[in-house]
């Protein structure tokens, strides 16, 4: 395997929460693709891993002789902007290609699996905020309390070389949300904290929808809503300005 392009690697969920996966040739072929179109971006040899983790997306070493690739397996049907993001976020370091990974990743929430954790096991309390308190405050503010969904706390990566850059998650079956524990820093603003609260909460109100070929991320009617968000704007730039440094906190 060491003079392909690619390695391929499939990780198994504990039975009780195992969700499909493509058929290996199927995964075979597309990871196949999916290196190429990455290595002939960047002009190095791409080994390209293919999970079916549940936690981290997206993982990356850079060495001399070749870039190193962890995906899900929701990457081996991804377009080509999200495939240019890839390039950029796990080759070139741009922290400007998170938001359109996190995107991608948002609106394919049903291809992640479970881990069947129990009810004791999603904690809201943290360090900073009580993600209750949050969720109870926006759901009033915001829902007319209409939004029935647990939220808690995920867990930090395990391994600090891996790039976490989901900031949260809505889970449609469970109707669990889970918030990156990098946003449980004093630095991190609450403002930016509810934005994040406030943005999973709609998707159960606006799930995304399925069309032949693709799916839609997230329906214009669940855009337009998001950007009814008070301070939008602000958390957006905030984002974008501290998206850097909320990776480094996601390995510490």
């Amino acid at each position: 395997m060491n003079s392909a392009p690619f390695q391929l690697s499939l990780f198994e969920a504990p039975r009780a929460a195992l969700r499909p996966l493509p058929p290996k040739d199927q995964v075979l072929a597309k990871a196949d693709h999916l290196a190429h179109r990455l290595s002939r971006d960047l002009g190095v040899p791409v080994r390209l891993a293919v999970t079916d983790n549940r936690s981290t997306m997206v993982s990356f070493r850079r060495a001399t002789s070749a870039l190193r690739l962890r995906v899900h397996h929701m990457f081996l049907d991804a377009p080509e902007p999200v495939v240019q993001a890839i390039a950029n976020y796990a080759g070139r370091g741009h922290a400007g290609a998170g938001p359109v990974l996190d995107d991608y990743i948002r609106g394919r929430q049903p291809l992640i699996r479970q881990d069947g954790r129990k009810d004791t096991e999603l904690d809201p309390r943290g360090r900073c905020f009580d993600l209750s308190q949050v969720f109870d405050r926006v759901n009033a503010e915001q829902f007319e309390g209409a939004i029935d969904a647990r939220i808690g706390w995920g867990r930090m990566p395990r391994r600090r070389r891996r790039k976490s850059i989901r900031l949260g998650v809505y889970d449609h079956q469970s109707k669990e949300i889970r918030v990156h524990p990098a946003l449980d820093r004093p630095e991190v603003p609450a403002f930016f904290v509810e934005f994040i609260v406030f943005h999973e909460m709609l998707h159960q109100l606006f799930p995304s929808p399925s069309r032949p070929g693709r799916r839609v991320h997230h329906p214009r009617a669940f855009r337009e809503r998001e950007k009814k968000w008070p301070l939008y704007e602000a958390a957006v730039r905030w984002e974008k300005q501290n998206l850097r440094v909320l990776l480094r906190s996601s390995r510490a």
